[in-house]
């Protein structure tokens, strides 16, 4: 029987890379049945689309979804630095799927700030110009980010992400999560929201501030590269959801009820019936992409 939750918020999944566990997610997602499912960034990971690798479980996470949009889920596809070739498309809406560079939300009298967290690279390094910018520097820091990008890639320089920036040293590390987590909280305080949710550093963590009087929690999803985490908001609460495999292991079909049986066949037919190819998913996305 499938959880019902209320929303879950997944990031950094970086489909189309060789690190990102797919089959995983496949399992999690197939086990819960949310009102919302919000895709908080670098879902899909297209600067590693020159290497041509997006295997069956990959395109059977994205079926999933779409599945899961079909039957009423609402779902959110917010940009990262990782697929930001879709910031160009924000705010483009089809049925339950939504495409966004930011997200708010009213829960419950409390304001919730939901964006990937990409900018704070630049926040953190450019904070006193930044900050001058006003209301309009999340938007201005986007853009900016994806004009540094692009020179890297002009000289022929690769777009680092920051978890292959920050192995060489693990107290810039711990430094660089640290300042994130608390430029987060800063600016959702200035802001006056409640929460501020983000991924990008595959970190999950629940942590709240008071910041000159005001309470802000902040809240991360981690990711399903390494920490393999979601956040998942029900009865009112939020809690951290770590993967354990032993959830997932398949008991000796002797064993197994009439309602697994059930299950298992209602899957097979949606992996014959909702079949992508390959060449598809790269055909599609790269043309976007081109744009």
């Amino acid at each position: 029987m499938k959880r019902e939750l209320d929303i879950v918020i997944i990031s950094d999944v970086h489909l189309g890379t060789y690190g990102c566990h797919a089959k995983e997610l496949l399992n999690y997602l197939k086990s819960i049945k949310p009102e919302t499912l919000i895709l908080n960034g670098d879902f899909v990971d297209m600067w590693q689309f020159r290497k041509r690798y997006f295997p069956k479980e990959h395109i059977q996470v994205i079926q999933r979804i779409l599945k899961m949009a079909a039957k009423g889920t609402k779902v959110y596809y917010i940009t990262g630095n990782h697929d930001d070739a879709l910031r160009r498309y924000s705010d483009f809406s089809s049925g339950n799927i939504h495409l966004r560079d930011k997200l708010l939300l009213q829960l419950k009298d409390k304001t919730y700030w939901i964006f990937h967290g990409d900018i704070f690279d630049l926040f953190i390094q450019y904070s006193p110009f930044i900050s001058k910018l006003g209301g309009k520097g999340y938007d201005w820091l986007i853009v900016l980010n994806r004009f540094i990008n692009k020179a890297r890639m002009a000289m022929g320089k690769p777009r680092m992400s920051f978890a292959k920036r920050i192995k060489a040293s693990v107290k810039e590390a711990i430094k660089f999560i640290g300042d994130f987590e608390d430029t987060a909280i800063q600016l959702a305080a200035e802001k006056e929201y409640d929460y501020v949710i983000c991924g990008h550093i595959h970190r999950a963590q629940m942590r709240t501030e008071t910041v000159n009087g005001r309470q802000v929690s902040y809240l991360n999803s981690g990711d399903w590269v390494e920490s393999l985490t979601a956040l998942e908001y029900n009865w009112g609460r939020w809690s951290i959801y770590e993967y354990d495999e032993a959830d997932y292991e398949v008991v000796s079909p002797k064993l197994q009820v009439k309602g697994q049986h059930t299950e298992n066949a209602e899957l097979l037919d949606e992996d014959l019936a909702g079949h992508i190819s390959t060449e598809d998913i790269f055909q599609q996305i790269t043309q976007q992409g081109g744009r």
